[in-house]
């Protein structure tokens, strides 16, 4: 793409290289015929001229090297420096003909209208990392010169303090991350909310929507207590309401803008939309999750009796209430208050009451943070902390979703939390009931464990089967490592490239900066091996696709243009191309310095996309050149994902330790069906426990294992399907790698299918005498 400017409706959920999370999901809705403003992007590449014609890219990455990562002052100092170098700098005139023309459009001259505009960031609503609340937005922008005002805001907020403090803290290089902007027409709400179409406290299968008066900032920002209703998505019948009393709700200002206004005394505690609407919306999000395929988190309101949507992505952290709270023991004059639990977890710590007029640097290492709302830029405060709790807020307000995907334990809308505790007390939170207790306390599975033995917080099942996790970034290894799993059965590298190099990697070879390649990827290795040593790492060499290495920063220059990339030039074809086998090389070196001299020998290398024997045995060839050989300390796997894997195993058996079947692309080549078509997925025909699927899966297992090797599995189809699970187990897998948040349910449903088989076989052995 190489548009500056593109109307919302050309747009769909793959062009987040372009106009980021928002921009992309808000196509991807009005394609599919959902309710949402119109609206136009300015895309990266608008940004990118911006940085060209005021070249100010090289002053912003100095700024950037001078952060003291120790000091939280040091971070704002930087930011605000890098916002002003954007504000000294006038857009180019012919993008901003461009910008009022498309302005145009959404608002004709002469006509009165408010437009919303807000920053979409690249790195922004993945299914990884939902970067809330880290740029900028603003509303109700009232006419040509006030927007392009906003827009360069908007700019230069992906330099906001607390958005450097979360790409740092997620893994993301600060290079790789660019800024699209999204002008959509206000709508101007009556009411407003956020709809989750699973809980994101606990995971159960409910539609929870918060709902409260006026604009959606407020309940967004935390400022306000929300209404909360369930619903029941298989029954769509509502199941649970939480009316809160809200005292005033944000509008239009006079002159844009927005501005606080009281609501009604007759209206403050009132259930802010009737029953039918509730369902009406839980409808539209049964429907937006349909279109998805998975779980989605939405922003809704309503004007004139019509709702819209306004923004979507996927939940990036879903919480597991069970087994992880105070039990019904605590005497009930240790409860200092409560509130709604929104992020699982218990933690004890020292209060530190903050508000915005303080230092960030005041909280400190193990402090619990107690104010009234938490804001963005809040984030580096809230990763020291061990503990959230705020006087506002529902179950989608900042400071709930920062804390799910910190992992840290957050009680939100106490009401009082900032008057009741005082800076020094020692309290214990619990996230998940929304208790607050005063002093120290144990947990009873804690207490207990000291007279049995026993130290599980959790009942987790042992199994036969190895049970693994898939992993894409180093900064979560040391979190998903406490995880009583076998090791890590899919390591993703090409999130390393993306995380710690930022660009191409044959641009980073032609420019000189070899060691440097070869130095960051191995940090990135050898910190997830770290944390899982010395249980296995099974690290899947680079299978990014021609379409996504052109994405990255100097792609273009070597990466050709494919009709069809998902089974075009990738994985092990790739590696041997004269195009591309230094880069590979490198990728090998980086494997070996992280196994030897960062002394990471945990870490097994597995092949993608292996297609001919030609290509293994060349690869084999190149690995040993840099010494990396099979041996009783190094396995080489291949994935399984091809048919020729399946028909061909007794060959591939030869020159392998191992298989994990790649289930999506063994699926989808299979059966002739490309699993990212909406069309043939809403139709059924993409699913794992297709028979064909199944025969070849079963096939695979056989004749390795007559072989001696292993066969595992790293597909997301035994997190969905429990009878996939069972037949995974019947037919004799060893291993079943897992997402970090299907783990422990997985486990289960893989102890159930172990027990199942095994009271089938003995009944077996008993009909036979």
């Amino acid at each position: 793409m190489d548009k500056k400017i593109v109307d919302v409706n050309e747009l769909r959920v793959d062009d987040i290289p372009y106009v980021g999370g928002k921009g992309a999901n808000l196509g991807e809705l009005t394609s599919a015929g959902f309710p949402v403003p119109g609206a136009f992007v300015l895309t990266t590449v608008a940004y990118d001229y911006f940085l060209e014609k005021s070249k100010i890219m090289g002053k912003i990455e100095k700024e950037l090297k001078s952060i003291d990562k120790s000091s939280d002052q040091s971070l704002a100092d930087a930011s605000k420096r890098i916002r002003a170098l954007f504000e000294a700098h006038e857009i180019p005139e012919d993008l901003k003909k461009e910008i009022i023309s498309s302005y145009r459009i959404v608002v004709p001259k002469g006509k009165t209208g408010f437009v919303a505009v807000r920053s979409s960031a690249t790195a922004e609503d993945l299914p990884d990392a939902s970067f809330a609340g880290q740029q900028e937005t603003f509303l109700n922008v009232k006419d040509e010169n006030d927007l392009i005002d906003k827009i360069r805001k908007c700019w230069s907020s992906l330099f906001t303090a607390r958005a450097i403090s979360y790409r740092e803290k997620q893994g993301f290089a600060h290079s790789v991350v660019k800024l699209a902007v999204v002008v959509q027409k206000m709508v101007n709400s009556e009411v407003s909310g956020i709809m989750f179409t699973v809980d994101p406290h606990s995971g159960a299968k409910n539609i929870i929507i918060e709902a409260g008066y006026g604009l959606g900032e407020a309940i967004v920002g935390g400022e306000v207590t929300p209404d909360t209703y369930d619903v029941d998505k298989s029954k769509m019948a509502i199941t649970k309401k939480r009316i809160s009393t809200q005292k005033w709700r944000y509008i239009r200002g006079p002159d844009g803008g927005n501005v606080k206004e009281d609501v009604p005394a007759s209206d403050e505690k009132k259930q802010k939309i009737e029953d039918r609407r509730i369902l009406e919306i839980a409808e539209i999000g049964r429907q937006v999750e349909i279109h998805y395929q998975r779980p989605m988190d939405m922003e809704w309101c309503i004007e004139g009796g019509k709702v819209y949507l306004v923004q979507a992505r996927p939940i990036t952290a879903v919480g597991n209430s069970g087994g992880n709270s105070v039990k019904d023991d605590v005497s009930g004059e240790s409860i200092l208050l409560s509130g709604l639990g929104a992020s699982p977890g218990f933690a004890t710590g020292t209060v530190k009451i903050y508000d915005e007029k303080m230092s960030l640097d005041v909280v400190k290492d193990g402090d619990i943070l107690v104010t009234k709302m938490t804001m963005p830029d809040m984030v580096p405060a809230m990763s020291r902390s061990v503990a959230i709790v705020t006087d506002e807020g529902g179950m989608t307000c900042h400071a709930a979703i920062i804390s799910r995907e910190l992992g840290t334990p957050c009680v939100v809308g106490t009401g009082s939390a900032t008057n009741v505790l005082k800076d020094g007390d020692v309290i214990t939170v619990d996230g998940t009931t929304g208790t607050i207790y005063k002093g120290e306390i144990k947990k009873k599975q804690e207490t207990e464990s000291h007279a049995t033995g026993t130290v599980s917080a959790e009942f987790i099942p042992i199994t036969g089967t190895k049970v693994m996790v898939n992993m894409s970034m180093p900064a979560k290894a040391d979190e998903v490592a406490k995880l009583p799993c076998d090791g890590v059965g899919l390591m993703r590298s090409e999130f390393l490239f993306t995380n710690y190099i930022g660009e191409h990697p044959c641009a980073v070879i032609d420019d000189g900066r070899t060691d440097q390649l070869i130095d960051k990827l191995s940090d990135g290795i050898a910190k997830t091996a770290r944390a899982f040593y010395p249980r296995p790492v099974i690290l899947r060499t680079s299978d990014f696709k021609t379409n996504e290495y052109r994405d990255m920063k100097g792609g273009a220059d070597y990466e050709p243009n494919e009709e069809n990339p998902m089974i075009g030039w990738r994985g092990c074809s790739r590696y041997i191309s004269k195009n591309y086998r230094d880069a590979f090389i490198c990728e090998l070196r980086a494997i070996k310095k992280a196994r030897d001299e960062l002394g990471m020998k945990n870490i097994f290398v597995m092949l993608p996309f292996v297609r001919t024997i030609f290509e293994v045995e060349e690869i084999v060839g190149m690995m040993e050149s840099v010494g990396l050989k099979r041996g009783p300390d190094f396995k080489l796997y291949f994935m399984a994902e091809i048919p020729v894997n399946i028909f061909m195993a007794e060959e591939f058996c030869k020159y392998c330790d191992a298989f994990s079947i790649g289930s999506n692309d063994l699926t989808q080549l299979i059966l002739g069906c490309d699993r990212d078509s909406d069309i043939l997925g809403r139709m059924g025909y993409f699913d794992e426990r297709n028979p064909g699927v199944k025969a070849a899966i079963s096939h695979l297992i056989k004749v390795a294992h007559k072989n001696g090797k292993t066969v595992g599995i790293c597909g997301q189809g035994p997190s969905v399907y429990p009878e996939l699970v069972e037949f995974l187990v019947e037919e004799g897998i060893d291993s079943i790698s897992l997402n970090p948040d299907t783990f422990v349910k997985t486990k289960r449903n893989i102890a159930s299918a172990e027990q199942r088989i095994l009271l089938k076989t003995l009944r077996e052995m008993d009909s036979k005498k």
